[in-house]
């Protein structure tokens, strides 16, 4: 067949989702279907079979496929470590750092390379539905673009643009988009579909025609908005930014957001307990003392978000936890961050150099050039886990002798303070399964619910798919797909 791409009036638009759901329901019609994002900017990563990393969306939309991720389906990955640089990722393995001044260069340099995965999925199925990356409205980035509109026009891959109208001005947003981009970039766009809409799309009928009409492309239908979403796990920070439900519930678990916070979508598991309310403690406010548990998740840049927590009074406010008798968790940066000492003698993260860390474990952490990327499956906490270590450094200390988790290959992971209120670990997915949650919940003195979460993803995206086989054309779509030149 071919393949269809969609991009963007902007970011948060509702893309991944979207790209997930239309491939679990082509994956339901019995067709071979592949996602596809030539290139991402996201701390929130997962590993692969092929034993690389890509963006946490990719993975998500790979299950929806129901099949392996791959490193072929996000061949580049931006792990942003400050305001201005970033970690290159390329085909799953890191190839350097990018800063602002070199950037657009080097990412044009990698068209070659993403159409090298691009082709090979293309062969291995039916069809790959692509995700472009923020909006080909941003033209002041078109040159050198790989993203949107520049992988669409080298790979010939037709597009339908994405409109939100829940943020307003969705109209304004498509045509301006018809208006400002290049016209060959505007041929590549077939058509468009309207996202995140509430109540009765018939009161749209005049807005969605006028659209049609002004820009010239045909509508491919009006989504919903899909509550589905939530159960999902979140590749962008965004989602950080928006109060989390549940305030009133009767145990507090709390997880403050640091500037280069990674992997969050760890503690997502922790949304199907209904006695938990899990709280994301943005800047400017401290950690309610309320909680039962904390919890430091990843970093991309550990150091930085060290001194950041400092800078909020957040290590005050976790000690005063931990006398209470409250416990912590740390999970990959977190983990290093509880240590004794975390020392960079390679400038990895900037400056070469060492920071004294909250001292809640006797560890010691030592940043290494060479990144940890394999899955793991084991013991933790009585119960067992599955998941994957994905993390720049070694950890040393007398709490590794109480570790956290012991790998199926006899390898340990992680350490436990002497008095068992303070753990950390390296592994990703570690509150996936139900019976670890249960576990770690059980030290807390709750009681886990035992919902499975890989289950629950798996049932949200089948009712992302029954509403976009509802609401979309999803037949013209698929149509579309099949223009995608060879």
């Amino acid at each position: 067949m071919g393949a269809l791409m969609l991009q963007g009036t902007g970011s948060d638009v509702g893309k991944s989702v979207l790209v997930a759901g239309l491939c679990r329901a082509l994956a339901n019609r019995g067709l071979r279907v592949l996602p596809f994002k030539p290139q991402n900017m996201s701390n929130n990563a997962a590993v692969t079979a092929d034993g690389g990393e890509i963006g946490r969306a990719q993975a998500l939309q790979a299950i929806a496929c129901r099949v392996e991720p791959h490193t072929d389906m996000n061949p580049v990955l931006l792990k942003p470590q400050a305001d201005r640089t970033s970690q290159l990722v390329v085909h799953g393995k890191v190839r350097g750092t990018l800063g602002a001044g070199n950037f657009r260069a080097a990412r044009g340099a990698l068209l070659g390379e993403v159409l090298e995965s691009y082709a090979r999925l293309r062969a291995a199925c039916d069809v790959v539905v692509v995700e472009g990356a923020g909006s080909p409205a941003e033209i002041n980035l078109r040159a050198g673009d790989i993203a949107n509109m520049g992988f669409a026009r080298a790979a010939g891959v037709p597009v339908v643009l994405v409109g939100d109208i829940d943020r307003g001005g969705v109209i304004a947003a498509i045509v301006g988009t018809r208006t400002v981009i290049d016209p060959e970039d505007a041929a590549m766009i077939s058509g468009f579909l309207i996202n995140k809409f509430r109540g009765d799309p018939a009161l749209f009928a005049d807005g969605y025609a006028q659209i049609e009409a002004l820009s010239g492309w045909r509508g491919f239908g009006v989504a919903p908005w899909l509550s589905a979403t939530a159960r999902l796990p979140s590749e962008d920070a965004v989602i950080l930014e928006r109060p989390m439900a549940g305030e009133g519930e009767r145990l507090v678990i709390a997880c403050p957001i640091l500037p280069r916070i990674s992997n969050f979508d760890d503690l997502d598991p922790l949304k199907l307990e209904p006695g938990v309310s899990l709280r994301m403690i943005p800047p400017g406010r401290p950690i309610p003392a309320e909680a039962a548990l904390v919890v430091l998740a990843g970093s991309k840049a550990t150091i930085a978000d060290l001194a950041a927590l400092r800078a909020e009074g957040w290590d005050v406010d976790i000690r005063a936890h931990h006398r209470r008798g409250g416990a912590v968790l740390g999970l990959c940066g977190g983990y290093q961050m509880l240590g004794k000492r975390l020392s960079d003698p390679h400038g990895i993260e900037g400056e070469a150099g060492s920071v004294e860390g909250l001292g809640l474990l006797d560890v010691e952490t030592v940043l290494t050039p060479e990144k940890a990327l394999r899955r793991v499956a084991g013991t933790a906490l009585g119960a067992r886990f599955d998941g994957y270590e994905m993390h720049m450094g070694e950890t040393r200390g007398q709490d590794t002798a109480r570790p956290l988790a012991v790998f199926d290959d006899g390898r340990q992971d992680g350490a436990i303070s002497a008095d068992g209120s303070v753990m950390g670990s390296y592994v990703h997915g570690l509150l996936s399964d139900p019976a670890q949650r249960t576990a770690l919940l059980a030290r807390i003195g709750a009681v886990g619910g035992g919902r499975d979460y890989r289950a629950s993803v798996d049932t949200a995206l089948d009712e992302i798919a029954a509403a976009l086989e509802e609401h979309l054309d999803v037949e013209g779509l698929l149509a579309l797909s099949e223009v995608a030149r060879d």
